[in-house]
């Protein structure tokens, strides 16, 4: 289904509040190991996932908690699992980077560079047999397309008319390098010289990805194969939550704030006649939501030490 504006802004906002929470759970030493924050990249995560089904699937990357939420997580449960707290996704297990919501058609994160792709890939292969006209989605960063494993399932997927969509987030940057250092030729031939349908669009503009989204999930459901797209977006914040980002210039950054997704939303709903107060009204939700969520993940219980050695195999 296509997005609408009120859908998208509230889910645009709740990523970016979600997030700035768990920054200031982190802060405060809550928050076991290293988080990964998505400020800035919002539009893609909801532009895409808006325009799927529920039984879709997505996968993730390290970088994912925005894709959690816009396909449909609890804010309190994926908060839950983030403090490592019995009543998150993965019972504690996971943390950031191994959340799993299957109700909702999410994969997982994953801390592996690319190693959602063939994930994703495997489901659309798995939702073709079944023949259910179920669509999958790879959530990838620029930092991916040098990997061999995207070239394969690129194939695979070419080959096989599979139902999957490539989405790469391309923030311009691979950690701490920029992605123009270490990337050759042009990155949306990636996906062209397997004569998959390519584009590369606005990743600040969730109207944008929304309609790309919504095409290439029809032409997936109707058979007509894979999607490839970069989606030109940044990271507000670095590679991680205490990433000082000393390698990149301010007036870079400037710019690029100049071009939040979530203001250009708001812009545009007031252009287009929404009240003021109706803007604040979703913000005041989403806060409230929020304030409940951190709350739930605070006073959770850890995982107890008796079930350490449940769902592990040998």
């Amino acid at each position: 289904m296509t997005g609408t504006l009120d859908a998208m802004y509230r889910a645009m906002f709740l990523i970016r509040t979600f997030e700035e929470r768990v920054r200031a759970l982190t802060a405060g030493g809550l928050v076991p190991g290293l988080v990964h924050l998505s400020a800035g990249q919002e539009a893609v995560a909801v532009g895409v996932c808006l325009a799927l089904a529920t039984d879709d699937y997505i996968a993730s990357n390290h970088r994912g908690h925005g894709h959690c939420l816009a396909k449909g997580a609890d804010p309190a449960r994926l908060l839950a699992e983030i403090l490592g707290k019995a009543e998150g996704y993965s019972h504690g297990r996971g943390g950031s980077l191994h959340i799993y919501d299957l109700a909702h058609g999410n994969l997982g994160t994953n801390g592996i560079v690319g190693g959602g792709i063939p994930l994703a890939t495997g489901a659309a292969l798995a939702a073709q047999r079944r023949g259910t006209r179920q669509v999958a989605v790879c959530f990838f960063g620029d930092g991916a397309l040098n990997q061999g494993l995207l070239f394969e399932c690129l194939n695979l997927a070419a080959i096989w008319s599979l139902p999957v969509l490539f989405v790469c987030e391309n923030n311009g940057y691979g950690e701490y390098t920029a992605s123009e250092t270490v990337t050759a030729g042009d990155i949306v031939a990636r996906g062209g010289v397997f004569n998959i349908s390519s584009a590369r669009i606005d990743g600040m503009d969730v109207c944008a990805v929304n309609a790309w989204a919504t095409a290439a999930t029809e032409r997936a459901r109707l058979g007509q194969g894979p999607s490839f797209v970069i989606c030109d977006t940044y990271r507000f914040g670095g590679h991680h939550v205490t990433d000082k980002q000393d390698y990149k210039s301010s007036a870079e950054a400037t710019l690029w704030r100049e071009r939040d997704p979530i203001e250009k939303l708001r812009n545009k709903m007031l252009a287009d006649g929404v009240d003021e107060a109706d803007v604040e009204s979703i913000h005041a939700d989403i806060r409230a939501i929020m304030d409940k969520s951190v709350t739930f993940a605070r006073d959770a219980a850890e995982p107890p030490p008796q079930d350490l050695t449940n769902d592990v195999y040998a």
